[in-house]
């Protein structure tokens, strides 16, 4: 007699055979899912649906539109992509297919040398993508000794995975073989290439755009409309990070291992202040009209600092640069918006009295004397407590909140009068040539550290609130970014192996049985790639100074 257990499964008891798969389990509840189920949490772990099942368990399934079950179709279709480009072009020209980053639903990937890709080179790799996909061949996880991993990938002309490698310190490490081809890569894989069926691929710039689904329709990919100023953002700073040679984790554990770092953090730190000395620049163009300086970005950006650091290269152009936040024109907390759930909503662009901040920088432009605000967070009420304000002949005004680009906000301002600055942590960084570094997920880390630092917040708040964060980025932030006349990149090349040190002992008092554990234990394994440092040389106006601690602007 075949043996039985009880399992739980989407919230439903159920006797299975034991050694069924979760493929097939899956397969009986596909149809409440509006994507292919592609990942499943077992109790409190994420595991591939090859997986079987030995001992009573907790099983939920997930599909593309679940942000674990999405990186995992990122993924997979990624590995075919790089896949299909190696048979297309051929394994004798040692090419390298890059994942760079991520623009407007999509990876935007070169491939090196840049002459091999052409217009009819792209249909080709879509073709054989169709091919590929069409043909459901599986993905198979093989453990290997990790000196194994090194030659395999040494074989194939990786170096950045055989640079990698240099620096785990486990025996073991699982690959992906798809075919006859390798690859390693942080995270799952879809069963098989079938899952895949919806993508697109666009020529872009000096490469080309691996495009997802639509969220709103995910039987097709999402429109492509790039936004030309963050990529051009984001290639500045690959470009610099490819001068320094530090383009991926195992590049920069190697600067660390040779006692380099030093003098990175002082290159990367001088780049920034000249960075920041140009924007400065570039208002003083038309000074005599631009009286606003709006500086918006996503959380943990480094807003704060940044309006700092401008505000001294403004004040060395003779100018008086007086700050005001956002945050002071907050509506009183009885008054603030509530989410579907029922929490205060101070995300959105209503939890700021805005009728009030655009009286007072009217009065303002007209050279009136204006009562500033300062809101009470203990108490949750706007306070006067007699600070003033005049616009003079040289006064410019620097405004930080997250709100700063959205043209409702300062509607009683003409156009002419403001200068808008986006500023956003784009990580340029990746693990190796096919992981990148998701910004989101170090921006995370600093705001992880900083809460626990300045607010004495647990990791597991800071992870409980963060979905909400990203949800009001998306809605409020995100869709003014390139109206911005100025962008600026506050991520360090360095900052992960020093956020490393901070983060590490937060994530690991993360309680197993609890919803954020999977989430901690990511981030744990994706710090392991990094050598960690120490702080000690960072300078007191550095951008991470504002998470880590020590800053002078605090």
């Amino acid at each position: 007699m075949e043996d039985r257990i009880k399992i739980n499964v989407m919230n439903e008891e159920k006797e299975v055979k034991v050694g069924t798969t979760l493929l097939e389990l899956a397969s009986q509840y596909q149809s409440q899912f509006k994507t292919p189920i592609v990942l499943a949490v077992v109790d409190t772990k994420l595991s591939e649906l090859n997986q079987k099942i030995k001992e009573p368990c907790n099983v939920i399934f997930l599909d593309i539109l679940n942000k674990d079950g999405f990186r995992t179709y990122q993924r997979s279709l990624s590995f075919v992509m790089i896949k299909a480009a190696h048979d297309v072009i051929g394994h004798e020209e040692h090419i390298k297919v890059i994942v760079q980053y991520s623009i407007n639903y999509g990876f935007y990937c070169e491939i090196e040398p840049k002459r091999l890709l052409k217009t009819d080179t792209l249909t080709k790799i879509k073709e054989r993508m169709v091919e590929l996909i069409n043909l459901g061949l599986p993905f198979i996880k093989e453990t290997v000794k990790t000196d194994e991993a090194i030659k395999i990938f040494g074989n194939q002309f990786m170096e950045d995975k055989v640079t990698l490698f240099k620096y785990r310190r486990v025996s073991n490490v699982n690959l992906y073989r798809f075919d006859d081809f390798y690859d390693y890569f942080y995270g799952y894989m879809v069963p098989d290439t079938s899952y895949l069926k919806v993508f697109e691929l666009y020529p872009y710039e000096d490469g080309m755009i691996l495009q997802f689904i639509d969220f709103n329709d995910p039987s097709k990919a999402a429109r492509f409309e790039p936004d030309q100023m963050l990529f051009e953002t984001l290639k500045n700073a690959t470009d610099w990070g490819h001068l320094m040679e530090v383009d991926t984790v195992g590049e920069l554990n190697d600067v660390i291992s040779q006692g380099k770092m030093n003098e990175l953090i002082m290159v990367q730190e001088a780049l920034m202040e000249k960075k920041i000395g140009r924007i400065a620049d570039h208002v003083m163009k038309d000074i005599k009209h631009k009286k606003f300086i709006f500086i918006a970005g996503p959380s943990s950006s480094g807003k704060t600092t940044f309006a700092h650091r401008l505000s001294i290269q403004l004040r060395s152009l003779g100018l008086r640069p007086k700050p005001i936040s956002l945050d002071n024109y907050f509506v009183n907390r009885d008054d603030t918006p509530k989410d579907e759930d029922g929490n205060y909503n101070f995300e959105c662009l209503e939890a700021l009295d805005v009728a009030q901040f655009n009286h007072d920088m009217h009065q303002l432009l007209k050279g009136e004397v204006v009562s500033m605000p300062a809101f009470d967070f203990i108490s949750g009420l706007r306070q006067y407590k007699g600070d003033t304000l005049k616009l003079e002949d040289n006064t410019i005004l620097v405004i930080e909140g997250i709100h700063g680009l959205n043209p409702k906000l300062s509607s009683a301002i003409p156009e002419e009068n403001k200068f808008k600055i986006y500023i956003s942590a784009l990580t340029q960084l990746n693990i190796d040539n096919h992981n990148r570094v998701p910004t989101t997920d170090a921006r995370l880390l600093r705001r992880m550290v900083r809460d626990n630092q300045y607010r004495g917040a647990s990791a597991i708040k800071t992870l409980a609130m963060w979905p909400s964060v990203r949800n009001g980025e998306e809605q409020y932030i995100f869709p003014f970014q390139e109206e911005a006349d100025a962008m600026f990149n506050s991520s360090l090349i360095y900052e992960l192996s020093v956020l490393k040190q901070y983060a590490e002992p937060l994530l690991f008092n993360v309680p197993k049985g609890s919803q954020e554990y999977i989430e901690a234990k990511r981030l744990i394994k994706f710090l392991d790639y990094f050598l960690g440092v120490s702080s000690e040389s960072i300078p007191n106006n550095s951008i991470i100074r504002e998470f880590i601690g020590g800053s002078n602007f605090r």
